[in-house]
C-alpha cells in the first residue's frame, strides 16, 4: 500500500507536483492550490491510499521537488 499525503492549506501554488506526477495531483482553477486526485480530506490533510506500487517514484519526486514540504509518501 502507497500512502500520500498532502497538507493542501499550506501549498504555494508552485505546480512542481503536477510536473513530477499528472496522474496524482492537478491545479485547482478556483485558488490555484495542489489538489491531490482521489484523495480524502481530514482536517487539511488530504490523503490517497493505493495498492498501485508504481506511482511511488513520481510521487516521491514531486514530494522532493515540493519547496514547501507539504508532500508526504510512504509505502507499507
Amino acid at each position: 500500500m502507497v500512502i500520500i499525503t498532502l497538507q493542501r492549506d499550506k501549498c504555494i501554488g508552485c505546480n512542481y507536483c503536477v510536473e513530477m506526477a499528472p496522474v496524482q495531483f492537478q491545479m485547482s482553477k478556483k485558488d490555484g492550490k495542489s489538489v491531490l486526485l482521489k484523495s480524502v480530506n481530514s482536517k487539511g490533510f488530504y490523503t490517497l491510499k493505493s495498492p498501485d506500487h508504481t506511482i511511488t517514484a513520481s510521487c516521491e519526486l514531486a514530494a522532493k521537488a515540493c519547496p514547501v514540504k507539504i508532500i508526504q509518501v510512504k509505502e507499507t
